[in-house]
């Protein structure tokens, strides 16, 4: 594309049921992509293409398009609300230049809004926000901005008021033009254009001063222009709200009902005007410097005649073939070209380049930097980078967070089994977060997922797909093992069967991490020898010998996290000592060792979410309890209560259909991974006795 300042490579993001697909169909229809609104309720939405997708009326895979506006060209993501899904939002903000928060005006910041401001915030993506439903009972546009305040520590600026609220809102008042905006028609494509109602004229003064006096932190001839009392033109404000956006310093914020067909168009206004082009946001990417030999970031030009540099992030298996979905983010690729996978330093042919509708493909000869394509003849997971020479650099890498469910499968028929290992080799190549690993012990299959919801849509996709029935365990919760006091050591490995033998002595302390020295690692090695008691090549071998024993802990083979170890003393022989014989002890050492540390089993706590009638309240928060679980706050809106809480991953299981089954079917929840937490002491006895019982099965992260 010649012009890549008229481009816009944005995501559509928000928690489950604020109207992201909705919003989507609505963007496709005013930019003439489509000719017919699609809706989620009858699955008729062209971006939720899959049949699943339209037979529950969520989003489960994110799906890209491309749209004009004005002059404007938009690729949009339209990327799912639940939180087992959740690697489709961070893989497609990992890409992106911009995205649009979607909040609903009742809910207004709720559970999975706060796991995507987390992701915004991880990779830099400047945001505006876009309040929808304010056609629904209870909406409130000031208390959402100020949840955004307070919840996501932004800096929310509110851009527009509306014109009546709930049933009655018909439309909006900019606050830059201070003009009324209706969307007459049947569909509400014809804009009308009128000075605010007069019984308005009051709060819009007020709204519009209180949006000039927060727009003027970021500017100093703002400020001047509000102390001196100067007029202030339309391009002024506009220029202000574009680079405080771009910075990431503050959030405009815009109203509308994408079901109702309103604030739509405007919302397509912000996104040309405030979001970043790939010109106005900054990639980096890491390269080897080849005099220091050290690791350095540099600058990534946007520019066609660069070296190429490009981004896998996602891949597709469709009925014409396997899809990568790449972003170009230097030079450009073309097709039969052939680029680097930068981490293994394989050539790899591009066969074909595709710009993608949802599921519909129109072929093209290149893309050039900033453009998301999808292409045939590259093998790769996601997150590879590829250029158009080896070792050239290496792309910031994509967040995979680990699964917390896992399963046992196997097919019903023994012929089918070939099929689910194609399947289930498809479905991990598709998506990171998806685990397939084999028992050793029981020679089960086991799939490890980032909820229930995750593992049914993959087993479902199995039988529909592939024509493979299958059956599954109960969920297997992945607990994990950490010490909770500190032991000294003192562990010897000798062997002698005639010729060289085996030694190895090592001495050190087995402690649980210190809070200050917390991180995300599971595992501390430190090494205090003096003396040269144990040779420092040998250390490196200790240390590959603890961490391979972390695998299977002895409590009850699940893995083992939160462990210090320290090696201070020791012994080793001329002859007999190898690395091989100081890894076996320091295993040794582990095995025997750890139990001493009084282990506890940690379990994984979910933050949970549920929305239900107030009347059902009291019902929800008792059979909460009953899970071992607890209420950290709650909200009232009208006849609607929200219940915020954290409670055991083991204790939810089926949890949809008994709170469907409290509420008279009107009680929805949500739920996200929020940390590992101590099992209570009688139940790790008996997690522990069924778990000897069958043999130790091992976790797989």
């Amino acid at each position: 594309m010649s012009n890549l300042s008229a481009l816009r490579n944005i995501g559509i993001s928000a928690h489950i049921d604020s109207g992201k697909t909705t919003l989507s169909e609505r963007i496709l229809f005013y930019t003439g992509r489509t000719h017919k609104l699609g809706e989620v309720h009858d699955g008729g939405a062209t971006m939720d293409h899959m049949e699943l997708e339209q037979e529950r009326g969520i989003t489960i895979t994110s799906a890209a398009t491309r749209v004009q506006w004005h002059d404007t060209t938009i690729n949009l993501i339209d990327t799912p609300g639940h939180v087992d899904f959740t690697v489709e939002v961070e893989r497609s903000l990992r890409v992106l230049d911009g995205a649009v928060l979607v909040l609903c005006a009742v809910g207004g910041v709720q559970a999975q809004s706060l796991t995507i401001d987390r992701q915004m915030k991880r990779y830099g993506v400047p945001r505006i926000a876009f309040i929808n439903k304010m056609d629904r009972i209870g909406a409130n546009p000031r208390r959402v901005v100020q949840q955004l305040h307070d919840k996501l520590d932004c800096d929310a600026i509110l851009m527009q008021l509306p014109i009546g609220v709930e049933s009655n809102f018909i439309g909006v008042v900019d606050l830059i033009t201070k003009r009324a905006v209706y969307f007459d028609g049947e569909q509400g494509e014809r804009l009308r254009f009128e000075d605010a109602p007069e019984n308005m004229k009051d709060e819009l003064e007020t709204a519009r001063q209180d949006m000039l006096e927060a727009l003027s932190m970021y500017s100093d001839s703002l400020m001047e222009a509000l102390l001196e009392g100067r007029e202030i033109s339309e391009d002024e404000i506009h220029d202000v709200v574009k680079s405080a956006t771009l910075a990431r310093q503050m959030t405009p914020v815009f109203l509308g009902s994408a079901y109702r067909n309103k604030g739509v168009q405007p919302l397509l206004d912000a996104i040309s005007r405030y979001l970043p082009s790939p010109v106005e946001r900054e990639a980096f990417a890491f390269r080897v410097n080849k005099d220091s030999g050290e690791e350095e970031k540099f600058k990534l030009r946007p520019e066609e005649d660069a070296p190429t540099v490009a981004m896998a992030f996602k891949n597709v298996e469709d009925p014409y073939g396997s899809l990568t979905f790449i972003r170009v983010y230097q030079g450009r690729i073309e097709k039969g070209g052939t680029y680097y996978n930068q981490r293994t330093g394989k050539k790899e042919r591009i066969s074909r380049i595709f710009r993608m509708h949802a599921d519909q493909r129109v072929e093209l000869d290149y893309a050039s930097a900033g453009d998301i394509v999808a292409v045939i003849g590259l093998d790769c997971p996601s997150g590879e980078s590829y250029a158009a020479e080896p070792n050239y650099c290496t792309l910031e890498s994509i967040f995979v967070p680990d699964p917390v469910i896992q399963v046992a499968i196997k097919a019903c028929e023994t012929r089918d089994a070939d099929r689910l290992s194609k399947a289930l080799y498809r479905f991990r190549k598709e998506d990171p977060t998806l685990s397939v690993s084999n028992d050793p012990e029981s020679g089960e299959t086991l799939i490890a997922g980032m909820g229930e919801l995750h593992l049914d849509v993959y087993i479902e996709r199995i039988r529909r797909e592939y024509k493979v029935e299958v059956e599954t365990s109960a969920p297997k919760v992945n607990y994990r093992e950490a010490p909770t006091q500190a032991v000294e050591f003192d562990t010897k490995h000798k062997k002698q069967s005639g010729g060289s033998g085996q030694f190895a002595h090592i001495k050190g302390i087995m402690s649980p991490i210190p809070e200050e020295e917390e991180t995300s690692e599971p595992f501390v090695f430190e090494e205090q020898i003096t003396g040269g008691a144990i040779p420092a090549n040998y250390l490196p071998a200790i240390e590959k010998g603890y961490r391979s024993a972390l695998e299977k802990g002895p409590l009850a083979g699940y893995p083992v996290v939160n462990l210090k170890i320290v090696v201070n003393d020791g012994s080793y022989h001329e002859v007999d000592s190898s690395d091989l014989a100081f890894r076996i002890c320091a295993q040794t050492s582990l095995r025997e060792n750890f139990p001493r540390t009084k282990p506890a089993l940690l379990e994984p706590i979910m933050k949970i979410e549920i929305e239900c009638p107030e009347n059902f309240q009291g019902g929800v928060v008792g059979d909460l309890a009953s899970r071992r679980g607890v209420i950290t706050s709650t909200e009232t809106t009208g006849a609607s209560s929200r219940l915020v809480g954290e409670v055991p991953l083991a204790e939810t299981f089926g949890y949809s259909s008994v709170l469907r089954g409290m509420t008279q079917g009107q009680g929805v929840f949500s739920m996200e991974f929020l940390k590992y937490k101590r099992v209570p002491g009688s139940l790790q006895e008996e997690i522990v006795r069924e778990r000897n019982a069958k043999g130790a099965q091992p976790s797989k992260r």
